[in-house]
């Protein structure tokens, strides 16, 4: 196998600093409206149902999941950095609006939930950009480092709450324009687009792929990983404090605890993925998933409850590393396409999560059941991998430069 003699050498690390800038920002923006949905579904604000929260949150993944198919094909015919740029500006005039004009009723914020859906598509363009400045036996440890953006969820988590209990939830959306106008600018001077001669794809090309049953498995294992995480990132806030009837802000606090070690595992599943390979780290991370998710809707202690959430999204974020470890070696030349493709499976994921927790609190007032179901699809995956590993292992991954 080939050995980088550093990693300094190898790529453009100012492209890879940039883009992990660039998602950093967009995953905060992108989170906005389930670090604040307590204080914006309040009975003194919208006042909002159970069913209604949650969908509200969700509708942001889902239209990161869908927009990430069109900015993947123009990643592919205009560039990276011109599509980051337009991305960017098109996020920042969403914020303005919000909070010059505000987000007055239930319609407005699904509305702006569809806006705030164009930052969760920046992962169409963040990690192609990034991973193809790099040789294929970096490839799990790159995408970890310009994935593990998904921190912004953090920094949401920690200081929205704060800054709406201060200012008023629709003047975070302002505060939210300075990091924006800041990373553009760190953007658009520093990023380069990778050295690598791209075939302009069609829309015809996403069906075309899709005919090929490998794109089904990787869709569905990174709606499991992807999905797990976002859905937590979006939910928790919101099931601590129905739960465990917290304040916001100490609500978010626990959210800022277990998102993060799903963001900074997400390199580091990468890391570990290139060295052992990213079909044996998948069966760990699914396997501990399932039981925790499992563990997190049967206990009732706070702190336990919050060590299997941390667990969980732990488990997640390395997941979103391995099957990006895996990615790059079986469609390395249309990586464009499969980041968008792969991506919109995940935004399902997330989808799907934060509305079974909002359907199983709303018909059951309990969220064991959405838990439950989420779970299962972890077993899945686990049927899933020891499904496709041999076929895997003696096709394509016998010529890949990196274990699989």
């Amino acid at each position: 196998m080939q050995k980088s003699t550093s990693f300094w050498k190898e790529g453009h690390w100012p492209t890879l600093v940039s883009t992990f800038l660039y998602f950093d920002f967009s995953f905060m923006v992108w989170t906005l409206l389930g670090v604040l949905a307590n204080q914006i579904t309040a009975p003194e604000s919208l006042n909002l149902t159970p069913q209604q929260r949650f969908f509200m949150v969700s509708v942001p993944i889902l239209f990161g999941g869908i927009f990430r198919l069109g900015l993947g094909l123009l990643v592919d015919r205009i560039g990276a950095k011109p599509t980051g740029i337009l991305a960017q500006l098109v996020v920042i005039a969403g914020l303005a609006v919000a909070w010059v004009i505000g987000l007055k009723n239930y319609e407005a914020i699904l509305l702006m939930g569809m806006v705030l859906g164009v930052a969760g598509a920046s992962f169409a363009v963040a990690l192609p950009q990034a991973g193809r400045w790099y040789p294929p036996h970096m490839q799990g440890l790159v995408m970890g480092l310009a994935g593990a953006g998904n921190i912004g969820v953090v920094i949401d988590a920690l200081l929205a709450p704060r800054l709406a209990a201060a200012y008023g939830w629709p003047a975070v959306f302002g505060f939210a324009i300075i990091p924006a106008v800041a990373v553009l600018a760190v953007y658009c001077t520093v990023s380069k687009e990778p050295p690598v001669k791209i075939t302009p794809k069609k829309l015809g090309d996403y069906f075309r792929l899709f005919g090929e049953k490998d794109v089904h498995w990787f869709c569905f294992f990174y709606t499991v990983t992807f999905g797990g995480f976002v859905g937590l990132a979006y939910s928790l806030g919101m099931y601590f404090k129905d739960r465990f009837n917290l304040t916001p802000q100490q609500a978010g606090d626990l959210v800022a605890l277990c998102t993060a070690i799903g963001a900074l595992g997400r390199p580091l599943g990468g890391g570990i993925s290139d060295r052992i390979g990213g079909i044996k780290s998948l069966h760990i991370y699914y396997s501990v998933a399932c039981l925790a998710l499992i563990a997190g809707g049967l206990i009732d202690s706070l702190a336990l409850n919050v060590a299997a959430f941390f667990i969980a999204c732990g488990a997640f974020g390395m997941g979103n590393g391995s099957v990006f470890q895996l990615l790059p070696q079986r469609f390395g030349k249309e990586l464009g396409l499969m980041t968008g493709l792969v991506g919109c499976g995940g935004g399902l994921g997330g989808f799907l999560l934060a509305n079974m927790m909002g359907q199983s609190r709303q018909h059951t007032g309990s969220y064991l059941t959405g838990l439950f179901i989420f779970a299962s699809l972890c077993i899945l995956a686990l049927v899933g991998l020891n499904l496709v590993k041999r076929r895997w292992r003696t096709t394509w991954g016998a010529v890949a430069a990196a274990r699989i």
